[in-house]
């Protein structure tokens, strides 16, 4: 099937693309960041693991995106369909679900950073994507993205819903928070086993620092929430929405001077920023 231009935006040259650089990666793909030289900035891009030669997948990927527009949601500005020079160079889910749109599993590489530092989902349609590639013959790289994937996940029967992404924004949180992976070192068929069986990340870190840490302890709530095994306990995705702005609210006052600093970080440690299908955010 060749590619549909006028759905799919504008077609990515290589000739168009220097300067790669690994930016991170999952089970599913690698991102890559890349200057364009004639937009004449940065674009971050994304080449999936496994392409079975169909674009088909990859432009209702990017109808969705489309579908799914809004300050919480990256921006594609087209496809690119390619290689990297060489091997080895180198708010919100609410908006989603509200469009009845299966969301992207909420794990760190599907939650990409602007210039600002605001989030911006990315990686929407790839629980079906896995979905299809763990039930063939296809091998993945599970770790990283297994980690947040919800107990009804690993059933034959399973088919990806909004509770299952609410089950991974928990996770989600729980990274935010602590700064780590929610399960070190993890070997995938210990996962499998232990996460069906009522596992989770451990909240003993954050108890001990939710004294004097104003809406902690609600967040702490929220997370265990979302992450419940049974799916019909988990709250919807406003509910989320309304726990979150709330707790935006306390914190709102310190948030400029937090990003003001962390930006600065930025610049002045000229970071290589954090894992085939389409051109995305310019910065």
């Amino acid at each position: 099937m060749a590619l549909n231009i006028s759905e799919a935006s504008q077609l990515v040259e290589e000739s168009a693309l220097h300067n790669w650089t690994v930016v991170g990666g999952g089970g599913f793909g690698q991102i890559f960041r890349a200057r364009h030289h004639q937009w004449c900035c940065d674009v971050a891009i994304k080449l999936l693991h496994h392409d079975d030669g169909s674009s088909s997948a990859l432009l209702r990927e990017v109808s969705i995106m489309r579908q799914g527009s809004s300050p919480y949601v990256i921006h594609v500005h087209g496809l690119f369909r390619g290689r990297p020079p060489c091997p080895g160079t180198c708010s919100d889910t609410n908006v989603v679900q509200a469009r009845n749109r299966t969301p992207p599993w909420a794990l760190p590489n599907n939650v990409l950073l602007d210039s600002s530092l605001n989030a911006k989902l990315t990686d929407f349609g790839l629980a079906r994507f896995y979905h299809t590639i763990t039930h063939s013959s296809k091998k993945v790289e599970e770790e990283g993205t297994i980690s947040y994937m919800p107990p009804e996940a690993f059933s034959l029967s399973y088919h990806p819903s909004k509770a299952s992404d609410i089950y991974s924004y928990g996770i989600l949180l729980w990274s935010i928070v602590t700064g780590q992976h929610p399960y070190p070192n993890p070997m995938p068929s210990l996962i499998r086993i232990h996460v069906p069986k009522g596992q989770r990340p451990s909240l003993e870190e954050i108890r001990e620092q939710a004294a004097g840490r104003t809406g902690l302890v609600t967040l702490m709530e929220l997370m265990t929430r979302c992450w419940a095994g049974d799916a019909s306990r988990r709250p919807s995705s406003l509910q989320c929405t309304y726990v979150s702005e709330e707790l935006y609210k306390m914190h709102k006052h310190a948030v400029p001077d937090a990003v003001h600093q962390v930006l600065k970080t930025l610049v002045r440690s000229k970071p290589r920023y954090k894992n085939s299908y389409a051109i995305t955010e310019r910065s």
